[in-house]
């Protein structure tokens, strides 16, 4: 469990990294929003690629958690699930979206296409067409785009459309 302060910091950065970018955010902005010095920031983070390593994290153990212990099963029910997990993650999505660099961090692009590649089997199977592979990157990519695009609504007016959405994307 981290300690108030590592978690004070995390807020702080987050926040800043959503509103202007990682790139563009010095842990020297971050260390007087809290009214710390810097070494008492760096106590707790080596490194700005740390500090996003620590809010990047926890998506990424609750993806590889999802898409290693979902069985195939009903494909509505997978797609709402999916979306639950991209709105609580909705933040970290969009700092990736916002800085395309966050993506170097923990090898993100290409476990974030290892993932898509892992649930579209559990969606619809292994032996699809290539049209079926295109309806599934669809309707994966826009459930996370919805949970970022509509994030200022509350989820249970998003989910159903998204959803619904997303399976007729899948022809379901």
């Amino acid at each position: 469990m981290p300690s108030d302060t590592k978690a004070r910091i995390q807020e702080v950065a987050r926040e800043l990294f959503l509103s202007q970018g990682v790139q563009n955010t010095s842990l020297r902005q971050i260390s007087e929003r809290l009214g710390i010095t810097k070494p008492a920031l760096y106590y707790h983070f080596s490194s700005r690629d740390d500090l996003v390593r620590s809010i990047v994290q926890p998506m990424v153990e609750d993806i590889e958690r999802f898409v290693t212990t979902r069985r195939p099963g009903d494909p509505r029910a997978l797609l709402g699930e999916y979306f639950e997990l991209a709105w609580r993650h909705r933040d970290v999505i969009t700092m990736m979206i916002r800085d395309v660099t966050t993506l170097g961090v923990l090898d993100l692009g290409t476990r974030m296409f290892d993932w898509r590649r892992r649930l579209i089997t559990l969606l619809l199977g292994s032996d699809l067409t290539q049209e079926q592979r295109i309806r599934a990157t669809v309707a994966l990519g826009g459930l996370s785009d919805c949970s970022v695009e509509y994030a200022h609504l509350p989820m249970d007016e998003v989910k159903p459309a998204a959803v619904e959405a997303a399976a007729a994307a899948l022809g379901l």
